[in-house]
């Protein structure tokens, strides 16, 4: 079927400035994802996923201008000893990284994968990312792995004695930067992924995430705090047999963000937990696009996301739970919900369960609402200021998210910047 006219011009106006890297093992991929990208189109309001989130700004050929945001505040999970890998501007850093060696895993750049012939990442490079345009088309993805220049390819045989950290910076006020990671959890391995940092004033990242049976991954991720960048993000992860996925985002500030998790639980009793927590004020618009597929007997999912919002931003939830036939005894859970400190802001969920077998437990819900003025009362009366109290109650709000982080220290890291975020912004 013939794409209309407009998406083309678009499509083909946006490929017309890029360039594909052609050498080494990705190159098939990279070729199949550009024709998924020409097939599809890049994405429109039009789109069924897209009709609470304008794409104008993350398709059109040029980036728009995001000022450098300046602050004085510690980098994040300064404070955890940590293997850090560092880019600029979608380019990484040698100099400000840590040498790339630690027990239990193997990482390489993208770079010097895509000048080999043979390479462990060459079956998995782009194979997530294209399953997971069924249902739903991804068109962003897939420009990410036709374009991608850089990113890291992560082979984890044990358990490492510390986090692995991807360091975002942002340093040009017209950057346009995508990457692509592709990390593989081997059987009985076990590894921590921390992200952090803007990136660039455009931001596209993929990552693709498979986890062999009884392989553990946690992964936390900061976005932020440059009030004008633009960014749009997939996560794809597959598990096998007795895996864990345990994600957490938190975002703060930035005119457009777009997350996407896609997940499938191909194996028995795999659990896999994706959380956010986002807070909002003024030109903000922050978008959860999440799609979890149940494929196998006993596995558990949860979705927890919260929104704090406040003077007119707005916040989007889209989040489905698939269970194919035979996925029997699935355990699914999902909750959005959003905290509206004011009547300028809101809130649009689209939550969605599709079951195809008998013996499961599934629940979803989504509510929005202002600040419960009976327990703000409460603290009131026994002597706690307005501000204070509504800091409280805000971060209480937050507290479930928050707690699917394992990693004690990690979840104090986030609470930090949460209230750091609140004392700003009272």
């Amino acid at each position: 079927m013939a794409l209309p006219e407009l998406k083309q011009t678009a499509t083909e106006a946006r490929l017309s400035v890029m360039e594909m890297p052609t050498a080494g093992c990705t190159k098939s991929a990279r070729e199949a994802a550009l024709a998924r990208v020409r097939e599809m189109g890049l994405p429109s309001r039009r789109d069924e996923y897209w009709k609470y989130t304008r794409p104008d700004t993350l398709v059109e050929p040029q980036a728009i201008r995001a000022a450098v945001f300046e602050h004085d505040e510690k980098p994040m999970f300064d404070g955890q000893d940590r293997l850090r890998i560092v880019f600029v501007d979608g380019v990484f850093d040698a100099e400000a990284s840590d040498d790339l060696s630690l027990e239990g895993v193997k990482i390489d750049r993208l770079e010097d994968i895509c000048c080999k012939d043979i390479h462990w990442a060459k079956d998995l490079y782009g194979e997530l990312e294209a399953r997971g345009h069924t249902p739903v088309h991804r068109p962003l993805a897939a420009l990410n792995t036709a374009f991608a220049a850089d990113g890291v390819a992560i082979q984890v045989t044990g358990k490492p004695s510390k986090p692995i950290n991807l360091v975002y910076i942002h340093n040009s006020e017209n950057s346009d930067a995508i990457l692509h990671h592709v990390v593989r959890v081997e059987e009985g391995a076990e590894v921590t992924l921390l992200e952090n940092g803007p990136a660039a004033s455009r931001f596209n990242k993929c990552m693709e995430i498979d986890i062999a049976d009884g392989g553990t991954l946690h992964h936390v991720r900061a976005q932020g705090r440059d009030h004008e960048r633009r960014a749009a993000t997939h996560m794809f992860t597959r598990l096998g047999e007795r895996s864990v996925y345990k994600s957490f985002t938190l975002t703060v500030n930035g005119v457009l963000t777009r997350n996407e998790q896609v997940i499938e639980l191909t194996g028995d009793d795999a659990v896999a937990h994706v959380a956010g927590a986002c807070v909002g004020d003024g030109d903000f618009h922050h978008d959860d696009t999440v799609f979890v597929t149940h494929d196998a007997v006993n596995c558990e999912s949860r979705q927890v996301f919260k929104n704090v919002l406040r003077n007119g931003a707005t916040g989007v939830f889209q989040g489905k739970i698939l269970v194919k036939e035979g996925a029997q005894k699935t355990d699914g859970y999902q909750i959005s919900q959003s905290l509206l400190l004011d009547e300028d802001s809101q809130f649009l969920a689209k939550p969605e369960l599709e079951i195809y077998a008998d013996d499961v437990a599934c629940s979803h819900g989504s509510t929005s609402g202002a600040i419960d003025e009976t327990a703000l009362f409460y603290l009131r009366s026994r002597g706690v200021s307005e501000k204070d109290a509504t800091n409280m109650l805000t971060l209480a709000f937050l507290a479930e998210a928050v707690d699917e982080i394992e990693d004690e220290a990690l979840a104090e890291d986030i609470v930090e910047r949460l209230e750091g975020w609140l004392t700003r912004r009272s």
